[in-house]
Parts: C-alpha cells; sequence; structure tokens
C-alpha cells in the first residue's frame, strides 16, 4: 500500500455517465461537457485536490439492448450524446502541473501503431502525465459503428488485446533507445539510425513493421489501467495492468477480487505487490451528516429507474425490460461485462439480488459502494477500506457535476490530509512517478523484459 491514499475523478466526456437521471438535479452542469471551460474548471479543483488523475471512461456505441431500441437511452442521455475524452487532455494539462490524465481506448476498434503514436504525442504534451485504460469494449452497436458484423467473442477480444499490447510495447520500449536523438547541428544529425529499429512484428492479429514514429515520451509507456472481471480480464489484468479499478459493491466482494488478483500477478512472475487497487466509490457529503443524508434523499428522488436498466442492459447485454422486477438475478455468461451481474451474485453469494434491487442500488454510481456522511465520517469509511481490504486509492464517481468533486475536494480532503492519508503535495513530475514513484515500467512487466 502507498503512504497516502490515491484518487481519480472517475468521469465521462458526456451528459450522463453511471448515474442516469441526475442531471435533472437543480445547479448539475452535465449540459456543459461540450464547454472547455466547464473541463479546465474540472481539471483545476481536481488538482487543487491533490488527485492523481481525471479518469476518462468512453464507449463507441450506444445502448440499445433496453426494449430492443436505442430511444431509451437517447431520450434519458444514458452516455449519449457523448465526445471523444483524449481530445479534452491538452486543454486541461495546459491549466495544471501535475494532475494526470487517465484515457479509455479500445484495443479492439483501433490498430495498435496509430494507438502508440497518440498516446505518445499526448504523453509528449503533458510532460508525462497520461494513462491508458485498456478496454475490449462489449457494445454490440459499437461493433456496427466500426464496420464489422458484429461484437468480437469475449475471450478473442482480450487473446486480440494481449497481442495488442505486445506491439505497443515493442515500439514504445524497444524501438527507440533512450539517447537516439542527438540534435547535432554541426553534424546535421538530428537522430542516430542505428539507435532506431523496426520491431518486424508479425501475430495473428496485426503485422507491424514499426520503428515507432515517436521519440520515447517521458513515461514512453503510460500508465496501464484495467478492469477485467471475468475470468478471462482478471488474467490479462494480471498480465499487463499496473493499477486496476475494482467495480464490485461491497467490501468482502473487493477484498476477495484484490486476493485473487494478487494471487494471479504472483503466478505471472510480477511482484504482486506491486498491483495498485482503485475500487469505484460514490461519495456523498455535507458540512454534517444531516446534511450529507438530505442530499442523498434528494440525488435519489432525481435517479431515473429506466435509464439504469436501459446501462446495465448495455452491459449485461440481456434486455431487463423482459424481466419482472421482483425476478432474481441469476449469474449469467455473457459476450458483454461478464462481471457486473458477478459483482451482485458470485462475489455476494449470501443475498438473493433481484432485478428492481439492482436497478436501484445501481442508480447513483452503478456497481461501486456509496459512502455518506459528514467529511469525518466519509474519511473513516474511506480509512476502513484501506486497513480491513488494502486497497491503495479509490475512483471517485460523480453523483451531480462538478458538485460531487467540488464537495470532496473542499470538505473530504482536508480532512484526509490531517490524518495523513491524502497527499499535500506532488512528490514526482510524471504520473507514474506520482503514483508509482518511478518514472519507467517495473522491471519484472512484461513491457521492459528482455
Amino acid at each position: 500500500m502507498s503512504d497516502h491514499l490515491h484518487f481519480n475523478l472517475f468521469t465521462m466526456n458526456s451528459v450522463e455517465h453511471v448515474s442516469p437521471g441526475t442531471w435533472r438535479i437543480p445547479g448539475d452542469q452535465s449540459h456543459r461537457y461540450v464547454d472547455r471551460e466547464y473541463w479546465t474548471e474540472v481539471a483545476r479543483t481536481a488538482e487543487r485536490g491533490g488527485l492523481d488523475a481525471v479518469f476518462f471512461a468512453d464507449v463507441r456505441g450506444i445502448y440499445d439492448v433496453y426494449e430492443d431500441s436505442r430511444d431509451p437511452a437517447i431520450r434519458r442521455a444514458i452516455q449519449t450524446p457523448s465526445n471523444a475524452p483524449q481530445s479534452l487532455v491538452p486543454a486541461m494539462a495546459e491549466v495544471t502541473d501535475h494532475l494526470g490524465f487517465a484515457v479509455t481506448r479500445s484495443t479492439s476498434y483501433v490498430h495498435p501503431y496509430q494507438l502508440a503514436r497518440e498516446l505518445s504525442t499526448l504523453d509528449h504534451l503533458t510532460d508525462g502525465r497520461v494513462a491508458f485504460n485498456i478496454v475490449t469494449s462489449y457494445l454490440e452497436s459499437a461493433a456496427r459503428n466500426l464496420g464489422l458484423d458484429g461484437r468480437i467473442e469475449h475471450d478473442e477480444r482480450y487473446d486480440r488485446a494481449d497481442e495488442f499490447m505486445e506491439v505497443c510495447y515493442r515500439l514504445w520500449e524497444d524501438s527507440w533507445d533512450d539517447d537516439a536523438v542527438v540534435r547535432d547541428a554541426d553534424r546535421g544529425v538530428y537522430t542516430e539510425p542505428e539507435k532506431v529499429r523496426a520491431i518486424d512484428f508479425e501475430g495473428e492479429y496485426f503485422s507491424v513493421a514499426g520503428p515507432h514514429g515517436c521519440e520515447p515520451s517521458p513515461q514512453r509507456t503510460p500508465v496501464l489501467y484495467q478492469a477485467g472481471s471475468s475470468d478471462r480480464g482478471r488474467e490479462f489484468a494480471a498480465t499487463h495492468a499496473e493499477a486496476v479499478f475494482v467495480s464490485q459493491p461491497t467490501m468482502e466482494a473487493t477484498r476477495s477480487y484484490v486476493e485473487d488478483m494478487r494471487e494471479r500477478v504472483a503466478e505471472t512472475g510480477r511482484d504482486p505487490d506491486s498491483l495498485k487497487f482503485f475500487p469505484g466509490i460514490v461519495v456523498i457529503t455535507g458540512e454534517s451528516d444531516e446534511i450529507a443524508r438530505a442530499k442523498r434523499e434528494t440525488y435519489e428522488s432525481y435517479v431515473d429507474v429506466e435509464g439504469t436498466l436501459s446501462l446495465l442492459s448495455g452491459f449485461v447485454d440481456m434486455d431487463l425490460s423482459e424481466l419482472d422486477p421482483d425476478q432474481k438475478v441469476e449469474h449469467i455468461e455473457t459476450e458483454a461485462i461478464q462481471g457486473v451481474i458477478n459483482a451482485f451474485t458470485k462475489n455476494d453469494p449470501d443475498r438473493d439480488w433481484t432485478v428492481g434491487e439492482v436497478a436501484r442500488f445501481a442508480g447513483l454510481g452503478s456497481t461501486s459502494p456509496v459512502v455518506v456522511g459528514s467529511p469525518a465520517q466519509v474519511a473513516d469509511e474511506i480509512e476502513r477500506w484501506r486497513d480491513a481490504v488494502g486497497v491503495d486509492g479509490f475512483n471517485l464517481k460523480e453523483v451531480t457535476r462538478p458538485g460531487t468533486l467540488r464537495d470532496f475536494v473542499e470538505l473530504v480532503v482536508p480532512e484526509l490530509r490531517e490524518r495523513g492519508l491524502a497527499r499535500e503535495s506532488y512528490g514526482g513530475g510524471t504520473l507514474r512517478a506520482n503514483v508509482f514513484g518511478r518514472e519507467r515500467l517495473a522491471v519484472d512487466h512484461p513491457g521492459r523484459r528482455e
């Protein structure tokens, strides 16, 4: 565990992210997602609170499983409309000095050479403050939008992702020597050709000659996040991730996930203590417990149950409108996000969840726990999670925008700092230095191994 906890704002360049209906709350500014000044304000606030990064989710399709229609998602702003997250990074980096930016990109719908170049460029422009949240994409509509007849089968998506990452590692880590760029005006040599190599990669899914088109960026490989929940997803995360975003609804389920992942990481030959864990969490706070609980009551009154079911239907690839609200949710093998259903069934086996209970629970922050109370009470709960589960930090899920972030920074962060649980200032120059205390991938990571 870290000496202090790490925090990311978990958000999306869209109207709604994972709290359907809350855009209707008076004062909410979700509609400003198209406004550059909204995002620069978010960046300044996050850095003032010492957060490690703004963590951007993303999707490439529209949720159209619920009622076999995209209309509910469009009507209720379920991650629709949305814009590309990576386009926000330069503007947000310009008004900050230390805050990092985790960008979600799909290995299913982009070429590794293209992505490696894009992320190296962002890493240069931000002085090494970029992370790559590796996803394989789960929406059937995304596959159709990007020229495929249908979604790639679940496990094959991860097979492709393994090869995708191997290509990226060779481009980022192996293609250019650290001292390849010499800028020798007297000799007329900018880069020494013998210090730049092709990678000549030939695999099942990709053929990439190289070399990388970019000189080494401050981090070379961006910080690597992943959120694998299925068995195959966990295997992938254990191999590649430096930090894992955990989406489990209870402390017990999170502890089980952490223990399982550490065992898997050890089996790959990596140090199991090198992997950092960031559960998702919804924090609702106020100057007192009474104020915080009143906020929660208000927020819950705006939760859009149909919108939540539309979101969950896309997550699990099952039309939940066809199920009775009192029907028990059983384990479902799905081509979408297997871990969502598992979070409520396999990881909490002593409780029988119904469709209605899942929808109500997920209305604020989907599968993550909700912590409500005064700053001291919230800090108590955060500290309890650290001590009981061994997590390294949290991804903060929003209810109101930017109210959730502002409340956390202005009310909870001072309490956490008083207890030594949150940083007073940034130590490193790059995102990896601030989170891991080093500039490069660990030597036992597959991206660095000889």
